[in-house]
């Protein structure tokens, strides 16, 4: 059978996922932002997890049939009419209450439901909470197709695995993981993954079994991380360098290398409450997984305490205090935003009534400031600061001449903790 693959959702996960698919299949990226389709038709990726080079060369100008390859990208939906394979790859955030919202995930629903047709297959990447696929995405694409699950159309879950920034663990290296709404069309799922996927695959029993992996993979992380985090608060009371302690009991073989920080972005910080929401609803109440979370939300007010205090130790004035803050992207040599918490860092030093420059050669300012009403530069300041605190670890901070910012009394808090020549660290 010939395959035809339509991506709805052109982000971080969608876009280099369309990249490898058309280098063996036709494939439409269809995406509801016009200029995002623009930009990937021109050539440009703003998430820069593909090069231009890489990108241009599965482009193509007009939407493929079944017998040719190459990406085509659209916002129309009567291009992605014809495909008999559809990948779901929006985000699944959570609210200001950190409920899950599935919200993105029931609108491509709906779009697909406008244009699946009878043997179709339609295979979700989001991370959701096991059951979500079938409970709460599959009634919507039968609503509005009326067709039958399992009998006139089909379902997969396959999650992904992307880490944004990351130019070595690529999605094509990246085993995945498959699933499908019956064995058979597992198989069919399993081998469609198989064929651009040189890490390989495993295909998990049901989709359920798929689900329950990926929420778990970033629940894990979150978890360890957050212990780290508690180790770094009662180490800082005693006064004894967590980084060296855990230099120390790293040299054991199975010693997890977990270490302090802030913990954002689009996976580790969300996907968890998603697994507690799933576990309420059946009456349990998860206590490791929720201790976890509430412990990393509060490190964004902890570090900026701990930087207060440093400051005062030093009898430098904090209300009216310049600050740098090197970095607000979620992680380093990565240009994501998304959920990051040196916001709130930020927004607890200005509750101090410090005055924050934020400056971050890989962030969008513009969108920095219509997600959380900052004011980010991507110049190198010609000011000096009483504070300057090192919360990302772009490669160009790791060059840059920090002394040269410092005011005389100034201190330099290392929130990574990879300064060699500061002590003040997380």
């Amino acid at each position: 059978m010939k395959y035809k693959v339509t991506i709805v959702g052109l982000g971080y996960v969608g876009l280099p996922l369309a990249r490898l698919f058309a280098t063996k299949y036709p494939v439409v990226g269809f995406d509801i932002n016009q200029n995002r389709v623009q930009q990937i038709n021109d050539g440009k990726d703003n998430t820069l997890e593909i090069s231009d080079q890489l990108l241009k060369s599965v482009l193509i100008a007009d939407n493929p049939s079944k017998e040719e390859k190459g990406l085509y990208c659209s916002f129309d939906l009567k291009d992605i009419t014809d495909s008999n394979i559809y990948i779901i790859t929006v985000p699944t955030p959570v609210d200001k209450n950190n409920r899950p919202d599935l919200t993105p995930l029931i609108k491509a629903s709906e779009t697909v439901g406008k244009v699946i047709n009878k043997g179709d297959i339609v295979i979700y990447e989001s991370t959701v909470y096991p059951g979500a696929t079938e409970e709460d995405c599959i009634p919507v694409v039968e609503k509005v197709s009326g067709l039958k699950f399992n009998v006139d159309f089909f379902a997969g879950y396959s999650p992904e695995r992307i880490n944004p920034g990351d130019k070595e663990h690529t999605v094509e290296k990246i085993l995945k993981v498959t699933s499908g709404s019956t064995p058979e069309i597992g198989v069919i799922v399993n081998d469609i993954y198989k064929s651009v996927i040189t890490a390989g695959t495993h295909l998990a029993p049901t989709i359920k079994v798929a689900e329950a992996a990926k929420v778990i993979e970033n629940s894990q992380r979150d978890i360890n991380i957050a212990f780290v985090n508690e180790l770094a608060k009662i180490f800082n009371l005693m006064e004894i360098n967590t980084h060296d302690v855990l230099e120390a009991a790293g040299t054991k073989w199975n010693f997890l290398p977990f270490k302090p920080g802030l913990v954002g972005g689009h996976c580790i910080g969300v996907d968890p409450y998603y697994l507690a929401q799933k576990a309420q609803e059946y009456g349990y109440h998860p206590e490791i997984i929720l201790a976890g979370r509430r412990l990393n939300d509060s490190m964004g007010q902890y570090v900026a305490t701990r930087v207060v205090k440093t400051m005062i130790k030093k009898e430098i004035s904090v209300k009216n205090s310049k600050i740098l803050m090197l970095g607000i992207t979620f992680k380093e040599n990565c240009p994501d935003v998304r959920n990051t918490k040196i916001v709130d860092v930020i927004l607890a030093l200005e509750d101090y009534g410090a005055r924050v420059t934020t400056y971050d050669p890989w962030a969008n300012a513009a969108e920095v400031n219509h997600e959380y009403g900052i004011e980010s530069t991507s110049e190198i300041p010609v000011e000096k600061f009483d504070a300057i605190i090192l919360g990302v670890a772009h490669q160009e901070f790791l060059d840059l001449d920090l002394e040269k910012f410092k005011k005389e009394q100034a201190i330099v808090y290392d929130v990574k903790g990879i300064l060699e020549h500061y002590d003040s660290k997380l």
